[in-house]
């Protein structure tokens, strides 16, 4: 009986230790197994952050040359003197000489430097016609003055009300302005992907024909082994059976 009992409680302590033994087998493929997932997770958060790193460094190294007949046009609309007026268009000027020069140094966006320079050169028009506008606005303002003193209300209210009217359509025109550059940014930006997708499938399309004519060189000369091989072979002649 103590045999049996000593070989029971045997029996119990391996069946305890077999447990152990399987909860640490376990708690060990838990451990592992999260320290796989951690490792991955950071591996897909080191790889989303160094694209996105890329994508910051793309978006800064892009010119954004859509932006100067922009700012330009905004300086237009914020003149309120002559001398003003003559800034924009001094700076519209110095803008197109810039984007001139960036036509030998970046012909990838060749469309994007066109469509600002044209506008420049629009925006350098606009800007001295509204110098014109200021000064002729500055000579009806003087105007009124003199018709105050000299007690003519009614030629008075006339020339408000032309300057009023001319104002107004100027505003209307300037706001014109905006959107006919932005128009032409897109545009220009629309054409230059159109470019860069023709140029690749042109580029894939090259891969893809210069293959082909491989394989077709290939087996044309094997071919022409072939046929090489099929005359050069001697022709035996058929055998006559004289019995007949």
């Amino acid at each position: 009986m103590a045999i049996q009992a000593i070989s029971g409680v045997g029996r119990e302590e391996a069946q305890m230790e077999d447990g152990q033994s399987s909860l640490l087998a376990q708690s060990l493929k838990k451990q592992e197994e999260h320290t796989a997932s951690l490792t991955e997770m950071i591996r897909d958060a080191k790889e989303k952050a160094d694209a996105q790193r890329e994508r910051f460094k793309l978006a800064k190294a892009t010119p954004r040359y859509g932006d100067a007949p922009l700012e330009a046009y905004a300086r237009i609309s914020r003149a309120r003197t002559p001398s003003q007026a003559g800034s924009a268009a001094g700076y519209a000027r110095r803008r197109l000489m810039q984007l001139k020069a960036a036509q030998r140094s970046d012909p990838e966006h060749a469309d994007q430097i066109k469509a600002a320079a044209g506008q420049l050169e629009k925006a350098v028009s606009r800007a001295n016609r509204k110098k014109l506008e200021l000064n002729r606005e500055q000579l009806s303002r003087a105007r009124m003055k003199r018709m105050v003193r000299e007690n003519k209300r009614r030629e008075e209210q006339r020339i408000k009300q032309e300057l009023r009217k001319s104002q107004a359509m100027r505003a209307i025109r300037e706001s014109g302005y905006f959107k006919e550059a932005e128009i032409a940014n897109r545009q220009a930006d629309q054409l230059t992907a159109t470019k860069m997708e023709l140029k690749a499938q042109a580029e894939q399309l090259g891969v893809a024909v210069h293959t082909s004519v491989g394989e077709a060189m290939q087996g044309y000369s094997a071919g022409v082994q072939l046929a090489t091989a099929d005359v050069s072979a001697p022709v035996s002649a058929p055998a006559v059976d004289v019995q007949a």
